[in-house]
């Protein structure tokens, strides 16, 4: 491991994306200290309505999951910001979108990792309808993480497309003519003869014959 992440920039020299996880952190925690200096426990403000500010204390994870678990949770929280460590060290050149996903993550994971060390609890506030109450560092955790999963959804998808040009690439091919006894150059399977060329019947490929101008080219 030591071997992979040699002479990579480590993340503590990344000064982007420090700055844009501190923003994070201190709007987290400046929030959570005007809610707990303005808002006594377990009132709201309004009173009523779909969006409210309500005081409350969480021993679980985000959006109020796995009550009463703060040492375990607090354990979680470490081994995630070396994750996200290990993860930015594992590209070799990190693209903006993935430090932007990691400074928040990282951001969001520190502020409720404060609390959980200095109350042992997390302060949420933002109640929205039936939603589960939660605060600014969850909202950044959660958009770290689908920024993150878009961009592995991308990356597939830009591998598929990558392949299936290469294969067709490869299947557009110079001859005379295609015969229905062909193999596919791709999988091997059975070639079936069309007009312009031939379909693989297993795999779907296909192959057609140039024109004289463009074998020319």
């Amino acid at each position: 491991m030591l071997q992979f992440l040699k002479g990579r920039t480590p993340i503590y020299r990344d000064w982007t994306l420090l700055q844009l996880a501190a923003l994070a952190l201190a709007l987290d925690q400046l929030t959570k200290f005007v809610v707990r200096q303005t808002l006594e426990w377990h009132h709201s403000w309004p009173a009523t309505g779909l969006f409210r500010f309500t005081h409350v204390h969480n021993t679980g994870s985000a959006f109020g999951l796995f009550q009463d678990q703060n040492l375990p949770l607090l354990f979680v929280s470490l081994v995630g910001v070396l994750v996200l460590a290990y993860i930015y060290q594992s590209q070799d050149r990190p693209t903006r979108l993935l430090r932007v996903s990691i400074a928040l993550m990282l951001g969001g994971a520190l502020g409720n990792l404060i609390d959980r060390v200095h109350q042992g609890h997390v302060t949420d506030f933002i109640d929205v309808g039936p939603w589960p109450v939660f605060n600014l560092a969850d909202s950044a955790i959660v958009i770290g993480l689908c920024m993150m999963g878009w961009m592995l959804v991308m990356r597939r998808d830009q591998g598929d497309e990558a392949a299936g040009a290469d294969a067709a690439q490869t299947a557009s091919i110079s001859l005379d003519g295609i015969g229905s006894n062909e193999t596919c150059p791709i999988c091997g399977g059975l070639m079936i003869g069309l007009s312009n060329g031939a379909r693989c019947a297993d795999c779907g490929v296909r192959e057609r014959i140039l024109s004289s101008e463009e074998r020319r080219q």
